[in-house]
């Protein structure tokens, strides 16, 4: 009879740590691949809207692309269009992508362009 008591307490001491591990790779799961990454796009997205500045070039979740005017705490009047009539304020969060002016001038450079330098530099 102690024979019996002894191999069901072992058989459910080890189901018992199945099921504890179980439930930590499923936790642990969980956290690698929907929390942790949602949370290091947040992180992303305060940083772009930190960056925003008077002057701006920016594309809002509506899809509209337009330059910043002003800035308040929360709000951003962005204008639109050609003719600059076109101000709209907006909440900060409605911004998608920041691109700014000196990132528009840079020239891109081509194969062309660094065969060029690189024969400059031989010389």
């Amino acid at each position: 009879m102690g024979i019996l008591l002894t191999s069901t307490a072992t058989s459910a001491t080890s189901s018992g740590l199945f099921w504890v591990i179980y439930i930590v790779a499923i936790f642990g799961f969980i956290y690698f691949f929907f929390m942790r990454p949602q949370r290091k796009e947040q992180k992303q997205k305060a940083a772009l809207l930190s960056s925003v500045a008077v002057g701006d070039s920016v594309r809002t979740t509506g899809g509209f692309i337009g330059t910043v005017i002003d800035i308040n705490d929360d709000m951003v009047i962005v204008e639109f269009g050609n003719n600059r009539n076109c101000r709209i304020p907006m909440v900060r969060e409605a911004i998608v992508e920041v691109e700014k002016p000196e990132d528009a001038v840079k020239p891109v450079e081509t194969k062309a362009d660094s065969k060029k330098d690189k024969e400059k530099k031989t010389k």
